[in-house]
């Protein structure tokens, strides 16, 4: 299966051991891939562990109608492997029976003891 955040890679060899546990993200953007593919494949326990804990909803439900299918990187600023902050401007889209849209969003993250963490996004 092609993994839904469109590297190119497959599903097991690009988001699914982020899933999993078995690695963590080592840059903003590749978090960012990763909860795009949380989403599209209703995996909220991933959502809710790399969201920072500052920030974190106390509870987080998915829509099982809306179907994630694109991701589109728009812009990165900083979020290498030895950043301590980065940015990421996507728009993401989805489907649900009704309707279609995407949501355009420049998210906030922050690295903490070698993970990086979704803080926020900025308005």
């Amino acid at each position: 299966m092609r993994c839904p955040c469109l590297s190119g890679l497959p599903y097991a060899e690009c988001c699914e051991p982020l899933h999993r546990g078995d690695a963590a993200a080592p840059t903003a953007e590749q978090l960012m891939r990763s909860r795009f593919s949380a989403f599209a494949v209703g995996d909220a326990a991933y959502l809710v562990a790399t969201w920072h804990p500052r920030t974190r909803p106390r509870d987080l439900a998915l829509d099982g109608d809306l179907r994630w299918y694109r991701l589109d990187i728009l812009d990165r600023t900083a979020g290498g492997p030895l950043d301590a902050l980065g940015e990421v401007e996507f728009e993401a889209y989805w489907r649900s029976p009704d309707d279609r849209g995407s949501q355009r969003e420049r998210s906030r993250f922050v690295r903490e003891s070698g993970r990086w963490y979704y803080l926020d996004a900025l308005a």
